[in-house]
């Protein structure tokens, strides 16, 4: 029997909190599974900080993959019978939902943004290059590699694949929705996921939803923009994100600038001079970050040190309401007299913007061409959701934005000049109440 074929002796079940059981029969998916490069996602949080503000919120990447795996499986054997799905790119689709946030790194996106990496791009290296799950890709077929890293890149020739792990109603997002709410402990995740795999049905470019599926839909939906607002734009996470990333670009300017760290920043080398370098990417997991700010509180930087000691320990910046853009006069003042104080901005004075699109439709000649969700309506014609829901219509094409001025109170409160305290103080309860962020 070709390897692609190949069957487990007896199916193997994960016990997952969100869908009770996730099934593996394949030997290439058990086969990727265990590879090293798939096993570090056990030591990459899926929310990062979020656990600071939701305590329960320390699942991984790895169950977050499998879990996308699953809702695909599900989808493909729905699928088996149906006009326009072929069932020759079953495993494509459960491979590429098995390994989309392959490339995922320490804190993610912080990380990224500071040292200018991109976590789809060691996706690719990760699936493409010498490494485990490379070697079984390529042990299915060859190029089967190619294929896999297409479809997580949206590139790939059979956009009906693609769409079941990256469209505005994809298995990727299924399953962190419903996985983030369980582990955070709210309830605004939670839709009717079993209904949606009911009446999800193959085109020839998409998955589209049957008419009758629509509230369920609209569910959904409305379940993601309560999410990002309720959980993931939580101001408090946004803080220790702050924080983080402060961590890191404090940690280049010093390496920069040729300071002796009591702990070589070993680990972070390739990184720090801007070198894209996998095997050491690889190498890197939050133990390790965590490791290095444990240790990092002790250097004799003041803003490293404060810094670390701040996120290891959650000493949080406080926030208030604050769009630098409409107060631009505030803003500029805050950054002298912050300095005046002797508390360097560029550290401790932040501002911080978040914004969601929730659903949005198709409109020519956008740079980014959103493809929309579309109900299949019972004489067979197709109609884009937000025509038909006037939920879905309300907030279509809606993009929400929130600022927050992030900054240590503690620090002002020990500053030696109280009229120039006072004065900061007056600036920043002028813009709105001081909140904890606690």
């Amino acid at each position: 029997m070709a390897y692609k074929d190949e069957q487990l002796s007896e199916e193997k079940v994960f016990k997952d909190p969100v869908h009770r059981y996730v099934h593996v029969r394949d030997r290439v998916i058990w086969d990727l599974i265990a590879t090293p490069e798939f096993q570090r996602l056990r030591r990459i949080k899926q929310l990062g900080t979020t656990n600071l503000t939701f305590h329960g919120a320390e699942h991984s990447r790895f169950n977050h993959s499998l879990g996308v795996y699953e809702i695909v499986r599900r989808i493909i054997y729905n699928f088996h019978d149906r006009p326009n799905w072929d069932p020759d790119k079953r495993l494509l689709g459960l491979c590429a939902a098995l390994l989309h946030d392959l490339g995922h790194g320490p804190f993610s996106h912080s990380f990224e943004k500071v040292f200018k990496l991109d976590h789809e791009q060691f996706t690719q290296d990760i699936i493409l290059g010498d490494t485990y799950v490379n070697a079984i890709l390529e042990r299915v077929q060859p190029g089967f590699s190619q294929d896999v890293a297409d479809v997580i890149a949206k590139t790939y020739s059979d956009q009906l694949v693609v769409s079941l792990i990256s469209s505005q109603i994809d298995a990727d997002r299924m399953d962190y929705l419903q996985r983030d709410a369980y582990f955070t402990g709210v309830s605004y995740g939670h839709f009717d996921m079993e209904r949606i795999l009911r009446v999800m049905r193959p085109m020839e470019d998409q998955v589209v939803i049957k008419a009758t599926g629509m509230h369920a839909v609209e569910d959904y939906i409305m379940s993601r923009y309560q999410m990002y607002w309720q959980v993931y734009f939580h101001p408090v996470t946004r803080s220790a994100e702050v924080i983080l990333s402060k961590i890191f670009k404090r940690a280049k300017h010093l390496y920069e600038s040729g300071y002796t760290f009591k702990l070589e920043p070993t680990h972070f080398i390739s990184f720090l001079e801007e070198r894209h370098d996998l095997e050491a990417y690889l190498k890197l997991d939050e133990a390790v970050v965590h490791y290095y700010f444990q240790l990092w509180q002790e250097e004799t930087d003041p803003i490293l040190s404060d810094l670390c000691e701040r996120f290891m320990n959650r000493r949080l910046f406080k926030y208030i309401e604050f769009n630098p853009n409409k107060q631009l006069d505030a803003w500029m003042e805050l950054h002298a007299l912050f300095r005046e104080a002797g508390i360097d901005p560029e550290y401790y004075l932040v501002v911080d913007s978040s914004s969601d699109l929730p659903y949005d439709f198709y409109r020519p000649g956008e740079e980014e061409e959103r493809l929309p969700i579309h109900l299949l309506m019972p004489n067979g014609d197709l109609r884009e959701l937000s025509r038909q829901s006037d939920i879905v219509e309300s907030i279509s094409g809606k993009k929400r934005t929130d600022h927050k001025l992030y900054f240590p109170m503690d620090m002002l409160e020990k500053a030696d000049d109280a009229a120039l305290v006072a004065r900061i103080k007056n600036i920043l309860n002028i813009q709105g109440a001081v909140v904890d962020a606690e």
